[in-house]
């Protein structure tokens, strides 16, 4: 490989890192297109790093590309919304089984940190990013690549609206999640896989149902 074109795989890497970070905190909001010049332009780089990080984006499921056409934040509607749901609640809890018994003591220690942040804090984002730091650390011990990154992948397309149904919990001060964080992380230090299986079904399930009352936010977003 020429030293160019290691430095446009690096550049490629360096813009999808920062552009997913944006996505993923709600800089760009659903449906919203994405310039290549604009993002060559941002970070000083030429057009080909810039195709490379939208295809990673892509993979990840941040972003729709449309050929001949350009790039834009990934959007669903509710039907969308209701199905990608309820395919978290059948793999989701598979994964979880899969991972518990290779979780370590000190991964256990960190779930409980994390919990003891998020019942400290009232902002948003800062929920939402603790609350994904929380559940992908409860999969990080299942030895699986294809589960692993399907998971992935539906949280990241699922994100804008995990906000959306954050910010409705906000008003109860994110009681309900917290309580089922607690019956998690207690079905884990047991190892009961049966009852971590059924608390995480119901955790994302509640998710689904309450964003099915609320179709509001989803014409906010396509709009």
């Amino acid at each position: 490989m020429s030293v160019s074109s290691e430095n446009d795989q690096a550049t490629s890497h360096r813009i999808a890192a920062l552009l997913r970070e944006e996505i993923l905190s709600g800089q760009y909001p659903p449906g919203a297109r994405i310039r290549q010049e604009d993002i060559a332009e941002q970070f000083g780089a030429s057009r080909s790093p810039v195709r490379e990080a939208l295809r990673m984006l892509h993979a990840d499921g941040l972003v729709n590309l449309v050929a001949h056409t350009g790039a834009w934040i990934a959007e669903l509607s509710l039907t969308e919304c209701e199905e990608m749901y309820q395919i978290r609640e059948r793999i989701e809890p598979l994964l979880l089984r899969m991972s518990i018994p290779q979780l370590s003591p000190q991964q256990i220690f960190q779930l409980e940190a994390i919990i003891a942040k998020l019942e400290k804090n009232k902002d948003v984002e800062v929920f939402l990013k603790l609350d994904r730091e929380f559940h992908l650390l409860t999969y990080a011990g299942a030895n699986t690549a294809l589960l692993n990154e399907m998971v992935q992948r539906l949280w990241n397309t699922t994100q804008h609206y995990r906000r959306a149904y954050t910010k409705l919990l906000a008003g109860e001060g994110f009681t309900p999640a917290h309580y089922e964080h607690h019956l998690l992380l207690s079905a884990i230090k047991k190892a009961d896989l049966e009852d971590a299986e059924r608390i995480l079904y119901g955790h994302i399930r509640r998710t689904r149902l309450e964003l099915s009352q609320h179709p509001d936010v989803f014409k906010r977003q396509n709009q």
